[in-house]
C-alpha cells in the first residue's frame, strides 16, 4: 500500500512534465535530443504501473483473506507463489499453459500424461476456471484464486471435524487422550493435536490427566 501511494504521489511530477511539454509543442520544439521518453509515453507507463499497484494489492488482499477465513495456511500460499514464480521464466507475470500444467504437477496434483493434439478433458475443466476465454495464459491473480479454491475445498465444517474426534474417543466423550490421539492418527498429527489442545476439564474445573478438550480445540479452528 505504501509503495502504491508513493507511486500515485508521483503523478505530480508527470503533471509538471506534461506542462514543460505543452510548452515545448507551442514553441514548435518537436524533437527533444536530450530525452529518448515522450510525454505519452511516460504517461503510459505510469498508468500501467498505477494499475499493476491495483493489481498486486487486490491478489494480497486476496490471500490475506484467505489465510484468515478460509483455512489456508500461510506456508501453502508461499508455495503457491513460490511455484508460479518458478515457472514464470520470463517474469512476465503470467503462465502458458504449458507452464501451469508443469507448475499443478509440481504442487502434488496427478495429471494424465497426453500426447500433443490429444483432448486432455481433465485440464480442460481446470482451464475452464482460470482461463475461461482461453487466452493462453493464467496470470497470477487467477492462478492464486484457483488454489485458494481448491485448497478450501479440502476445509471441512467444524462439526463434522468434532464428529471425528468423538469417533475416536471411546463412547464418544467430550475429550480424547494421549493414547487415543496416537492410535489412529500419524505421529506428527497426534504431535500437532496435542501441543495445541487443551486439557480438558471436567464440570468441576478438575484437569483430567492426558486428557484434551477436542470440542475447543475444533471451535477455535474455525472462530473466523
Amino acid at each position: 500500500q505504501r509503495k502504491h501511494q508513493e507511486i500515485r504521489a508521483m503523478r505530480s511530477q508527470l503533471k509538471k512534465i506534461e506542462d514543460l511539454g505543452a510548452a515545448m509543442e507551442e514553441a514548435l520544439i518537436l524533437d527533444n535530443k536530450y530525452t529518448e521518453h515522450s510525454t505519452v509515453g511516460l504517461a503510459q507507463q505510469w498508468d500501467q504501473l498505477d494499475q499493476l499497484g491495483m493489481r498486486m494489492q487486490h491478489n494480497l488482499e486476496q490471500q490475506i483473506q484467505a489465510r484468515n477465513t478460509t483455512g489456508v495456511t500461510e506456508e501453502a500460499l508461499k508455495e503457491f507463489s513460490m511455484m508460479f514464480k518458478h515457472f514464470d521464466k520470463d517474469k512476465s507475470g503470467r503462465l502458458n499453459h504449458q507452464e501451469f500444467k508443469s507448475c499443478l504437477r509440481s504442487l502434488g496434483y496427478d495429471l494424465p500424461m497426453v500426447e500433443e493434439g490429444e483432448p486432455d478433458p481433465e485440464f480442460e475443466s481446470i482451464l475452464d476456471t482460470v482461463d475461461p476465454n482461453r487466452d493462453g495464459h493464467v496470470s497470477l491473480q487467477e492462478y492464486m484464486a484457483f488454489m485458494i479454491s481448491r485448497e478450501t475445498e479440502n476445509v471441512k465444517s467444524s462439526e463434522e471435524i468434532e464428529s471425528a474426534f468423538r469417533a475416536l474417543s471411546s463412547e464418544g466423550k467430550p475429550y480424547v487422550t494421549k493414547d487415543e490421539l496416537y492410535q489412529n492418527l500419524t505421529r506428527e498429527q497426534a504431535d500437532y493435536c496435542i501441543s495445541h489442545m487443551k486439557p480438558y476439564m471436567d464440570g468441576k474445573g478438575r484437569e483430567l490427566p492426558s486428557a484434551y478438550d477436542y470440542v475447543e480445540f475444533t471451535r477455535s479452528l474455525f472462530v473466523n
